[in-house]
């Protein structure tokens, strides 16, 4: 438990500090500036708003249901070219003397011992397994909710060893990557797909995820972004692509 004198305050005020002789708490923020003088041509006897004199009581009005009606207040014309109208007063200003309510300045705390907090004991409930008994893993299961399709899992590994999964990687799964990539490319060059065409065509394709990330384009992204995804996936269909994409936003604007 805390101890009763355990004192968490860093600072406190200053116990030998005195109010000094000329401080007044009760000096208003504010008083008025006796310097100003009121402008020439202000219009004492104008009000600062009239009633409208275009303004007519409505036919259906009913004095003893509605009241006695009242014409509605405009803007008094008169006090536009004037410097100002009605009763003038003199404006407000800073007052020098205020100094608001006085307070001891702070300082460090002698008795300061810092924020408490119970010692920690060896925790009687802690135990630690030497050979935890766990199932064998016989699978694993991915779920994923997405608009796109062709999102293919394999070759997963679960290992507490960096290296064995470096290994893996090295000699399992790094072969079939490669031999997955050259299939790609050749399918590429059997559709006839020049380099130029597939720099041009990824050019393309970059301008059009650029374009998807447009701020008024944000509740149609995923519908953009999806069409974009199936013309990568089908080359040949790059113009078909950008003609979808171009109708979509000139459909939006």
């Amino acid at each position: 438990k805390k101890p009763e004198d355990w004192d968490e305050r860093p600072k406190i005020p200053d116990p030998d500090a005195v109010k000094p002789d000329d401080w007044d708490e009760d000096a208003p923020p504010e008083i008025e500036d006796e310097d100003a003088v009121k402008p020439e041509g202000w219009l004492d006897d104008e009000p600062e708003e009239i009633d409208d004199p275009e303004a007519t009581k409505p036919e259906d009005w009913d004095d003893e249901e509605d009241g006695e009606w009242e014409a509605p207040k405009i803007d008094n014309p008169k006090c536009e070219a004037a410097p100002g109208c009605g009763e003038w007063t003199r404006p407000m200003k800073k007052n020098p003397a205020y100094k608001g309510k006085w307070h001891a300045p702070l300082i460090d705390n002698p008795n300061y011992k810092g924020i408490w907090k119970p010692q920690e004991i060896p925790n009687p409930d802690y135990f630690e397994l030497d050979k935890p008994d766990f199932e064998p893993i016989a699978s694993i299961g991915i779920e994923i909710w997405t608009m796109q399709d062709g999102i293919l899992f394999d070759n997963i590994l679960i290992a507490s060893d960096e290296k064995l999964a470096e290994s893996y990687r090295e000699k399992s799964w790094k072969p079939k990557y490669e031999v997955e990539k050259e299939k790609q490319k050749a399918e590429e060059a059997a559709a006839g797909i020049s380099d130029g065409l597939s720099g041009f065509q990824k050019k393309v394709f970059d301008g059009l995820y650029k374009i998807a990330d447009i701020p008024f384009l944000g509740p149609y992204k995923i519908k953009i972004i999806d069409i974009i995804e199936k013309g990568e996936k089908q080359p040949n269909l790059t113009i078909g692509v950008l003609v979808s994409v171009v109708v979509v936003i000139a459909t939006l604007i």
